[in-house]
């Protein structure tokens, strides 16, 4: 039997009980694919996070992201969470630390603040047509519709506001429908600290509504960069426990930069 250290950590947040919790388990080497998703399963957070020393170009670390349902590209949040318990647990003579990813290297850089700072690749959204039945779907009507031009990229909706944001209650079985990576909605901020709010659903990945998302702010920060006429942006991601983001679009890349708190340390038995 296996005995798997576990941690649980809330990522983009100062907070306990904010943000969004992921779970990071580091291993020695690769479990069977079935089991590392039977794990995520168990866990039944939006990300379980898996790290092994040594990537394969080098880099500190292979890194690779499950949902309760399946293993995903890209994960902002269980990255961050990943950093941090490399930089709090793991090894905290490190400033720095590299992951192999199936979205190639990732960095993420640590301040002498504690702040952690995500360094992802840039997913700028072009215009595509309203979807039929998005209006109805999400009982608003958006400004425009963008999507991501990765593999299965994320849907991107412009509301008019925050209020509208933060109010809506969209119909899950029609975003699973959707082509692609779920929905993305935002709006120009309220306040003057906030650039921008966002909300993101992938019911069809097993979660309804991910409470803070780095990758859909690998989408959102070149849109709103360009709309703005600015790269630094500060967001906020407005679901039921929300989360803060510092963004600023540096080329093709995005750096995201947030805090972590660790809520939980335990072994799995497997």
């Amino acid at each position: 039997m296996n005995r798997i250290p576990i941690y649980q950590v809330d990522a983009f947040t100062s907070e306990l009980f904010g943000g969004n919790p992921a779970a990071v388990c580091p291993l020695d080497k690769w479990l069977a694919d079935d089991v590392l998703q039977s794990i995520a399963m168990e866990n039944n957070l939006s990300e379980t996070a898996y790290i092994v020393p040594g990537g394969e170009n080098g880099e500190d670390y292979a890194l690779r992201w499950f949902t309760p349902a399946i293993e995903v590209d890209l994960c902002g949040h269980a990255t961050l969470a990943s950093s941090f318990v490399i930089f709090e647990k793991l090894n905290s003579s490190l400033k720095a630390v590299s992951f192999s990813t199936r979205s190639g290297r990732l960095d993420v850089s640590r301040s002498d603040g504690g702040e952690l700072v995500l360094d992802f690749p840039a997913l700028p959204p072009v215009a595509v047509p309203i979807l039929d039945g998005l209006e109805k779907a999400i009982g608003v009507v958006p400004i425009n519709l963008y999507r991501a031009q990765d593999n299965e990229g994320k849907f991107l909706a412009e509301l008019a506001n925050e209020t509208e944001v933060r109010n809506l209650d969209p119909d899950m079985e029609y975003i699973a429908s959707m082509a692609g990576d779920g929905l993305i909605v935002t709006a120009l901020g309220d306040d003057e600290d906030c650039d921008f709010v966002s909300r993101y659903f992938a019911p069809h990945v097993g979660i309804l509504e991910d409470p803070v998302t780095g990758s859909a702010h690998c989408v959102s920060v070149p849109y709103w960069a360009n709309r703005l006429g600015k790269t630094v942006l500060s967001a906020r991601q407005i679901s039921k426990r929300g989360g803060a983001l510092q963004c600023e679009l540096d080329g093709a890349r995005v750096k995201i930069g947030g805090r972590a708190v660790l809520y939980m340390v335990g072994e799995i038995m497997v």
